[in-house]
């Protein structure tokens, strides 16, 4: 006997028996892809990618697609459900989803410490949208990169790559075991930590001083752990006369960077 979800689901097919609904997501539904207009067209024009697996796009994305990266072979054009399909519920696609290998990780020593650059580094902050946010505000403020915890930090893909807004693709990420292993390495390098923290003394403004920084943000919950901390050389608090105790971890970053660039300026 069929339960009743099964009798009122929309089939296709009728006379010759129910065929597969025609809401039913794909066996395939993976979290691996990107999806938005701004992540996937970034990903297609970054050479530092590899050959992606799967392009989908509407037709009226195809042919953007093909004026701006030309002729692409695993492009397959389908309608927006179809899209859809293949996709975390909710994911808003834009007409377009992209599956293709992860990019390569930066080593630290990667980073150029010369006067003036910023680095972020994210201490277990782990929700998608934040981190795609502030990797958005690093490409926009000219940030050398982002230096993630590799166990406590989402994968650049999915939702976090749609926040982004392409920015996945335009600022340098590194991924760190210990973060503060990865602040001694830092120092080495030339580097100097500024940790942020509401009950520092000294203001952001105050602790920068045109050095290359590593500007090192704690989760909105704990902020930063306190072995990180101890990793800092300055520990310092971003100015909120209006009497609130603490922002979003992405507004803080945003506002962070925007005073390490009038420092740098």
């Amino acid at each position: 006997m069929s339960s009743s979800r099964e009798r009122n689901a929309p089939w296709k097919g009728g006379k010759k028996g129910p065929q597969r609904p025609l809401n039913r997501k794909q066996d395939n539904v993976s979290d691996e892809w990107l999806w938005g207009w701004h992540a996937v067209s970034a990903a297609l024009g970054n050479t530092a990618r590899k050959a992606p697996e799967r392009l989908l796009a509407t037709a009226d994305r195809t042919k953007e697609i093909e004026a701006r990266f030309g002729r692409q072979k695993v492009l397959e054009t389908l309608d927006p459900q179809v899209i859809g399909n293949h996709l975390p519920a909710g994911a808003v696609h834009q007409g377009v989803a992209l599956r293709v290998p992860h990019l390569q990780a930066w080593g630290l020593d990667a980073f150029d410490a010369k006067p003036g650059a910023v680095l972020l580094m994210l201490d277990q902050v782990t929700d998608p949208q934040n981190v795609g946010a502030i990797l958005r505000s690093a490409a926009a403020f000219g940030a050398s990169g982002v230096i993630l915890q590799d166990r406590h930090a989402p994968k650049l893909s999915g939702a976090l790559a749609k926040a982004a807004a392409g920015a996945v693709d335009a600022i340098p990420s590194a991924r760190v075991i210990n973060l503060s292993r990865a602040l001694e390495e830092l120092a080495e390098l030339g580097w100097r930590a500024v940790g942020l923290a509401g009950t520092a003394e000294k203001t952001l403004n105050q602790a920068l001083n045109g050095e290359p920084t590593v500007l090192v943000l704690g989760s909105e919950g704990e902020g930063l752990r306190r072995l990180v901390a101890e990793h800092c050389d300055e520990l310092a608090r971003i100015d909120m006369p209006g009497g609130f105790e603490s922002l979003n971890v992405s507004a803080a970053a945003a506002v962070a960077l925007y005073e390490a660039t009038r420092t740098r300026s």
